[in-house]
């Protein structure tokens, strides 16, 4: 019917979210268990990785359905991500967006610790994320209160948030362009710490960047 969202079919949808489980994984965005992969299959329901299980093992049966409206978990071999509410929170304020996408990519989280929105610098990463990606405060993992804090964070020209001890979250219309929001954030922030890690950071901030992204990210920083 004309203005309601085409159903995907599910065996093409659970390709779509493995492959870009990989994807993610093959450049450290996501490690072992942590982070989850979110598609929406229609306009009622979503497909989510499932919880602890590694993506370099993850098969399409392990995905989990959930439906978008009370968060339910509808079908799937194994329990989901404890993140399918901040999912679901996700596609509700954001129906034109059909992929979400939870990471832990190292530079981005590491700019999250310091809880201030991230100008964006580059033009055509601008195009991508909007003027500026919005950081909001820790909140425990699973929780009521991350989910509507993160997805208060979602209006029409924000596409990725980060937030503070707990990664980065990016949308997109498909897979192709919410890992090219993941990607166009990771390098925002590490341009963010290239141009400021001389010593013109608060003392905290700097210190962070001397102590976890020179000592253990240097060679991404270059």
């Amino acid at each position: 019917r004309r203005g309601r969202r085409e159903t995907m079919r599910l065996p093409v949808a659970r390709e779509q979210v493995l492959t870009t489980c990989l994807a993610l994984a093959n450049r450290g965005y996501l490690a072992a268990t942590g982070g989850n992969v979110a598609l929406r299959i229609d306009e009622t329901q979503f497909l989510v990785t499932p919880s602890a299980v590694d993506y370099y093992a993850m098969t399409p049966s392990d995905l989990c359905v959930v439906r978008i409206s009370d968060e339910q978990w509808v079908a799937g071999d194994r329990q989901p991500s404890v993140e399918a509410g901040l999912h679901a929170a996700v596609f509700r304020r954001r129906p034109d967006c059909a992929v979400s996408l939870h990471t832990h990519q190292p530079i981005a989280s590491a700019y999250g610790l310091l809880s201030r929105p991230l100008e964006i610098a580059d033009a055509d990463r601008r195009t991508l994320l909007g003027d500026a990606v919005p950081c909001v405060q820790y909140a425990p993992s699973g929780t009521t209160w991350l989910a509507t804090q993160a997805s208060a964070a979602f209006g029409p020209a924000h596409h990725a948030c980060l937030m503070r001890n707990h990664g980065v979250l990016c949308v997109g219309r498909d897979c192709k362009t919410a890992i090219a929001r993941v990607v166009a954030l990771e390098a925002e922030c590490a341009l963010y710490f290239r141009a400021r890690v001389s010593g013109t950071l608060p003392p905290l901030a700097a210190a962070l960047v001397r102590d976890a992204l020179v000592a253990e990210l240097g060679e991404s920083l270059r």
